[in-house]
């Protein structure tokens, strides 16, 4: 977008800012739940404003519980090794760090 005003925008922010951050895209409307907890998807993106405004009153459900993570599931977690702070090696087999086997 450009940096113009966007009424649109703006009154979607008023109407619905409570509950949903809105932003959007040259080409998308996007917005992420307030709240974290909340039982539908924590974000909604969509080309079409109509839908997106549909979505904004009717979100569809959450797909997972809330705070959960990827590198939670019980695939990844254990075959990922922590090799420094937000860094991770995912691997069948334990990595040989520092001489360690």
């Amino acid at each position: 977008m450009t940096g113009d005003r966007d009424p649109l925008l703006e009154l979607l922010r008023t109407y619905y800012g409570h509950r949903w951050s809105i932003r959007r895209t040259d080409n998308l409307w996007i917005a992420t739940a307030r709240d974290r907890d909340a039982d539908h998807a924590p974000t909604l993106v969509q080309p079409d404003v109509n839908r997106f405004l549909a979505e904004l009153d009717d979100p569809p459900r959450r797909a997972a519980r809330p705070y959960r993570s990827l590198l939670d599931a019980d695939h990844l977690s254990h075959r990922s090794h922590n090799l420094a702070d937000g860094v991770h090696l995912f691997t069948d087999r334990r990595p040989d760090i520092g001489g360690e086997a």
